[in-house]
């Protein structure tokens, strides 16, 4: 299976591993299921997925968690919407032994190839 990839390997997602309290509530609110609990404590298992919502940070009552807001996908599509900057925010990563996704198009009347 394919996977989506936002802005690769520049997502700011940091989780303070010490302060986290394993409430599963990361994994709840993260719409691209970017944590996983590992041991009674949520872990980081696809960062690249995440699109820097904040979601996870504004609702971690430990504050385990944190995002720099405005830098993320939710950021490209804003900014491509007010003419900034280029719409794509993300591609899709083939499976191994696949072949290449399709790349977006210019034409496309979406704000990302997603």
């Amino acid at each position: 299976m394919n996977q989506l990839i936002y802005l690769k390997n520049v997502v700011t997602l940091k989780l303070d591993e010490k302060k986290c309290v394993g409430c599963g509530i990361c994994l709840l609110v993260c719409p691209h299921a970017v944590f996983r609990l590992t041991n009674g404590t949520a872990a980081i298992v696809n960062r690249d997925a995440c699109m820097e919502c904040g979601a996870c940070s504004r609702n971690c009552p430990a504050e385990a968690l944190s995002v720099q807001s405005g830098v993320g996908c939710a950021a490209a599509v804003i900014n491509s919407k007010i003419g900034r900057k280029k719409e794509s925010c993300c591609y899709i990563e083939p499976s191994k032994g696949k072949a290449n996704p399709p790349e977006c198009s210019s034409d496309s009347k979406r704000s990302s190839c997603c």
